[in-house]
């Protein structure tokens, strides 16, 4: 089993196979993650604990050498993207500024992660306002 199981700074799972732990890295989805175990010549159906140190050092190697945006560098990509978004006042930078979808999809009556919970005027409010 690899002593250190960190690579950029994440753990790893161990009790997981590599294809799926590798998972845990933002930015590195099942496809990377297969593209690098085949560069690396790591089987995706081994657990982590059962890889030897010197496979999970080529695992890192190939992640950290390799031409991938990950972590902190790919979270700021994005992060300035949506802000380029904004600046130009484009549709798409309007739909994120005010916190709606921003693909097309419909808000009708879904789109309740992005709009966020329903405010509902409590109803005894308006009678409770005209008495006084």
């Amino acid at each position: 089993m690899a002593v250190n199981t960190k690579i950029l700074g994440v753990n790893i799972d161990a009790s997981k196979k590599v294809l799926y732990s590798l998972q845990g890295i933002f930015g590195i989805g099942k496809s990377t993650a297969a593209k690098i175990l085949s560069k690396v010549g790591v089987d995706p159906e081994l657990r982590v604990k059962d890889i030897d140190d010197e496979s999970f050092n080529k695992i890192r190697l190939e992640i950290e050498n390799g031409d991938y945006v990950l972590e902190g560098d790919l979270r700021q990509k994005i992060y300035k993207d949506i802000t380029r978004l904004k600046a130009i006042k484009c549709y798409r930078g309007y739909r994120h500024r005010v916190g709606l979808p921003v693909r097309g999809q419909n808000t009708r009556r879904n789109a309740r992660t992005r709009k966020g919970r329903v405010k509902v005027a409590v109803g005894g409010l308006k009678k409770k306002l005209q008495k006084k």
